[in-house]
Order: structure tokens, then C-alpha cells, then sequence
């Protein structure tokens, strides 16, 4: 029952299964000797646990198959079935240990090569998944899987041109595999090469017009150049065609963001509710009892909103907290669950509400991992009225760009903002300016939306500017080399996390006279307590909602290269916008 592989760059799947082919031909074991009863009996549960499998009842034929192990301990093709059913659950080492085992049962099965192959990959083992798909590929030349998921495995490593000369070479002897032709313009997507990218998706849908996969990396693809348009129609192509459920869940969020990136909000926000099914990738599961808010009156209510999708996130649709605390009145009640850093922020910004942190927790049960949400302090004098995620109050009180109100919405600690004015001021003259040039999870697939401190020359020189760095986590090495590079200090605040003290970076942010940053949780902090904000991005993004700016905030600017990611473009032109600026 081979797979293909997860396609790490596009937030879809680059592969295409082959579980679904591998299970008619475990299927066939109705037609192969039974001569021991106890084979006979596994083979039969075997039969069994493929037939719940494909009613979607994976927990059950998990159970099925290791039933199927207990009555044949030496039937390789249960033992397969069972990793199988392991993997999809999430519970990837014990897949990994099942496929082991059915491999050493059976070593002349190449599938289970594959299989092994992407359960190392999803325990973060690429080496020794590269490996195992280089071992399917001698064992099995002509199959295109083998090299589908070595090419995009060899991506993820960061080694996008051995990637591309894999493809390319599979293509050679295999041009009519759709799969080829989208696993490489993915790659080219994944390496700043969306433009050249779309003929080779274009290639794939021409080669299988109903394969859904390549139409949903094609709306990828337009997005990154700023055809949304075009993105739209490709997601809509790719929902017409798709048949995996989940699949169809990741597609509809895509075309809920670019719904919302095109500036479509009523429509957007409504089909952004696809984030609560429980097929999304990021769903977590919110233990509180009381019923979702759907629009109800509020008037006399208590109602609790969730945090959701990380600090910069929580930070952006806070936005919007005001309009539900005026929607609950005098005699209702707001409680807010936050990350834990920023309670004391929004505890001040939002006097009237009771702000507490949310705790995250695993659960690993037979129906695989669940990620677990508690708000324990929230539900402790009995449930609220209501509970809400905080993306959701946008379908409520955002659904037009008239609806944002352009003030700052957080509060910084005056006293903070005081101090660090008067260290900002001993550096010497302004304007002072903060920097934040990447986020922290810079892994190959983000990597590409975010520029080097390197390329930062043409505005770190600009005259007159005393810079100030807002960038979090551990960068002393890049402020070091840019100081080597461009022959200009980049002033750090003494004894200031500001990963962790989003209390400081926000008083810190409210110090300044501008930051300049990517789109990260810095920039969201800044343009959340009302400093002017320019956001450096490497092409459109959603949340512009079809603007030239981040309507979210008071004052904002975004700065994007004609082409996608080409900073060396860019940044001569931020530094005459700079340069601008500290003359006024």
C-alpha cells in the first residue's frame, strides 16, 4: 500500500497516494492459499480492516489488523495494514516500528519501502528516509512514486536543485506522470520560482484534467504572484475534482484566504469557519462545554474567546475585542484565553474583561493525537454562555474595510514606554527606527518569505537613523555581521526578551517613531499599540485584504519586490522611503 509524499511547500499534498491501488491488491488475498487455519483467520480480519478502512473507519480497521498480527504473528501484510492504519493516526513511531516489522517479514514488498520511507520523513528522520526512497527506487525503477518523494524530500533538506535534476530525470522516462510534473513545480514554488512554476502544473492538469492536486498548487502558485483571480478559479477547479475529505478541507481554506486577501470579507470570513472542522491540519480541540457563538445576542452575556493560530495572530484579530466587549453591555462579561505572554497586555488593553492563558495539551488515544486546549480558570464558576475563537468575531464585526476602526487597540505599560524613550534618547538623535527581518520558524517552506539581515545594506545606511533591533530569539551572530557588513550599530535594549516579554517589545514598540519588519508577531505588536509600521513582504498576502496596506492597524505601509522574494530589489527602494522619511 504505498504513499506518496506530503508535499512540504505549498501546504498540500505534492504526491499522489497509491494506498487505495496497494489496498485492492492486499484485497486479493481472498484468492491466495489459506493452508494454515491461523493464516486463514488473519487473512480474514485482513480482508475485514480494508473494508472498514475504505468507510473511513481507520481506528477500527487498526483494531481489525492487529487482531490480524495475533492470529498470524508472521503475516506481513497485517503487520503492514496495521502500521498503516498507526501512521494515519499520527502515531508515527509505532508505525514506523510496525512497517519494520512487515518489512522484515517480507522484504521483497517495495511498498513497504515507500511507507518506511514516509514515516521516517514525518518523524523528521530525512536522511534515512532519502534512503529508504532510494531503495524502492532500485527495487521498483519504474514506479514514479520512489522518485516523487525523493525529489521532495531532497527539497526539504534544502537541496532544491538535486531535487529538480531528480524530477527532471523521472520526467525523462516517464513523461505522462502528472505527478512529476507537480512535485517539480512545486519544488520551483518552494525556490522563489513561482512564475515558471505554473506551466509545469499547467503540464500535470493537461496530463490528468481531473487530478485535483495540481489545481490547488496552481491557485498556490497565482497567489504568491498576486493573481488572486486566477487562484480563485484554480482552487475552484481543485474543488470540483477532489475526492480525500481532507483535502477538501485544506482546499476551502485556501480559497476562504484568498477570498479575504482579495478584499471579499463577508464571503471570506464566512468560509474561513473551515478552520473549525475537525479534518483541518491545525485544529485543536477547545475543552469548554458551552455552545459556539454564532451570531446570538450578547446583550447580558458571557461569552469566552479563544486564541487561536499563534502570537502574531492573536495579536491581529484582537482587533476586533473591543467590539465584543460593547456587544456584551454593562451586565455581560468578555473573558479572553491568550497565549500566556500576553495576558498582562490584554488584561490593560481590556479592563473590563477577565484575561487568563489557555494551556495546550496532547492526548494520544487510539483515534491518534489530539491536540487539547484548556481554559480551566474560565469555566470555574460554571460555564460561559458562550465561546468563540477569536478569528471568528471578524465574520461579525469586520465584513467591510469601513469596519476598521485604524487606532491602536493595545496599551502599552506607560511607565515602560517612559523608560525605554529615555534609553532610546541616549543612543543619540531619531528617529529611532526598529528592525525585525524573520520569523523564527524559518524551516525550508518559510524560509522564502522572509529577506537576510544581509540584504538590509541599502537601509541600514541610511543617514540619520539610529536603529533599534525588535527582532526576537537568538540573532546576536546576524547583528554582529551586519554591523561587519554595512558599518552600522544595530542598538539591542539591555536585559529585554523579547520573545517572552511582550510586555517590554510592546513598550519598546511604542518608543519608537517606525518599525520595519516581515510580517511577523514584532510587526503585529507594533501595529497593535499604534506605531507606524512598514511591512516588507515577499508578495501580496492576505491579510493586505485586497489593499496596499494592513488595515488592521493604525498606520501601515507594505513593500513587496515586482517579483516574488526579490529582496536585492527591494531594498534600495525601503531605503529611499526611509531616507524620506527621517527628513520630514
Amino acid at each position: 500500500m504505498a504513499q506518496a509524499a506530503v508535499a512540504q511547500g505549498l501546504d498540500l499534498l505534492a504526491g499522489v497516494g497509491a494506498r487505495h491501488a496497494a489496498l485492492a491488491r492486499l484485497e486479493a488475498l481472498e484468492e491466495e492459499l489459506d493452508a494454515a487455519l491461523g493464516r486463514r483467520k488473519s487473512n480474514g480480519l485482513v480482508r475485514r480492516a480494508i473494508k472498514v478502512w475504505r468507510r473511513g473507519e481507520i481506528a477500527r480497521a487498526g483494531q481489525l489488523a492487529l487482531e490480524a498480527t495475533e492470529a498470524d504473528e508472521t503475516n506481513a501484510q497485517a503487520f503492514h495494514v496495521l502500521a498503516l492504519a498507526l501512521e494515519k493516526m499520527g502515531h508515527q513511531h509505532k508505525a514506523l516500528v510496525t512497517f519494520e516489522k512487515a518489512f522484515q517479514l517480507d522484504p521483497k514488498d517495495p511498498d513497504l519501502l515507500l511507507n518506511l520511507g514516509l514515516t521516517a520523513w514525518n518523524m523528521k528522520m530525512r536522511e534515512q528516509a532519502q534512503a529508504m526512497f532510494r531503495q524502492f527506487i532500485a527495487a521498483n525503477p519504474t514506479s514514479p512514486l520512489g522518485y516523487n518523494n525523493l525529489g521532495m524530500v531532497q527539497c526539504e533538506l534544502g537541496d532544491p536543485t538535486t531535487a529538480i535534476e531528480t524530477l527532471r530525470n523521472a520526467i525523462y522516462q516517464m513523461p505522462a506522470e502528472p505527478i512529476l510534473w507537480n512535485s517539480l513545480a512545486t519544488v520551483l514554488a518552494e525556490s522563489s520560482r513561482a512564475d515558471e512554476s505554473i506551466q509545469f502544473y499547467k503540464e500535470a492538469v493537461r496530463l490528468d484534467p481531473q487530478f485535483s492536486r495540481p489545481y490547488h498548487n496552481l491557485g498556490y502558485a497565482y497567489s504568491h504572484l498576486g493573481l488572486l483571480e486566477d487562484a480563485l478559479a484554480a482552487y475552484d477547479g481543485a474543488l470540483e475534482r477532489v475526492v480525500d475529505p481532507i483535502e477538501r478541507v485544506e482546499g476551502l481554506h485556501s480559497r476562504s484566504i484568498c477570498l479575504i486577501g482579495m478584499g471579499r470579507l463577508e464571503e471570506g470570513w464566512r468560509e474561513y469557519e473551515i478552520r473549525r472542522d475537525v479534518h483541518f491540519r491545525a485544529y485543536v480541540n477547545q475543552m469548554v462545554k458551552a455552545p459556539y457563538w454564532n451570531g446570538e445576542n450578547l446583550d447580558g452575556k458571557r461569552i469566552l474567546v479563544i486564541g487561536e493560530q499563534g502570537l502574531g495572530d492573536e495579536l491581529m484579530f484582537a482587533n476586533a475585542i473591543p467590539d465584543l466587549i460593547r456587544a456584551v453591555g454593562a451586565n455581560g462579561k468578555v473573558q479572553i484565553a491568550a497565549d500566556p505572554r500576553l495576558v498582562p497586555l490584554f488584561q490593560r488593553s481590556f479592563p473590563t474583561a477577565q484575561v487568563g492563558s489557555y494551556d495546550d495539551r496532547k492526548l494520544i488515544d487510539r483515534d491518534g493525537d489530539k491536540e487539547l486546549r484548556f481554559v480551566p480558570w474560565a469555566v470555574a464558576q460554571g460555564e460561559p454562555d458562550y465561546q468563540v475563537l477569536v478569528g471568528s468575531l471578524l465574520r461579525y464585526f469586520r465584513n467591510r474595510l469601513e469596519d476598521f476602526p485604524k487606532q491602536a487597540f493595545l496599551v502599552p505599560d506607560a511607565a515602560r514606554v517612559a523608560s525605554y524613550k529615555q534609553q532610546l534618547e541616549a543612543l543619540g538623535s531619531g528617529p529611532f527606527v526598529g528592525i525585525c527581518w524573520r520569523s523564527m520558524m524559518m524551516t525550508g517552506k518559510r524560509g522564502k518569505y522572509y529577506s537576510a539581515l544581509d540584504e538590509w545594506g541599502p537601509i541600514l545606511k541610511t543617514p540619520g537613523v539610529t536603529f533599534i533591533n525588535v527582532q526576537y530569539g537568538d540573532c546576536s551572530d546576524e547583528l554582529v555581521r551586519a554591523q561587519e557588513m554595512h558599518g552600522v550599530k544595530i542598538h539591542s535594549i539591555e536585559g529585554l526578551d523579547l520573545k517572552q516579554d511582550i510586555e517590554g517589545a510592546a513598550s519598546l514598540s511604542a518608543a519608537l517613531d517606525l518599525v520595519i519588519s516581515a510580517p511577523t508577531a514584532a510587526a503585529a505588536t507594533a501595529g497593535s499599540v499604534g506605531t507606524e509600521t512598514w511591512f516588507l513582504t515577499a508578495g501580496r498576502t492576505w491579510p493586505q485584504l485586497g489593499t496596499e496596506e494592513f488595515p488592521w492597524y493604525r498606520a501601515t505601509k507594505v513593500l513587496s519586490p515586482e517579483k516574488f522574494a526579490d529582496w536585492v530589489a527591494l531594498m534600495p527602494a525601503v531605503g529611499r522611503h526611509l531616507a524620506d522619511f527621517a527628513k520630514a
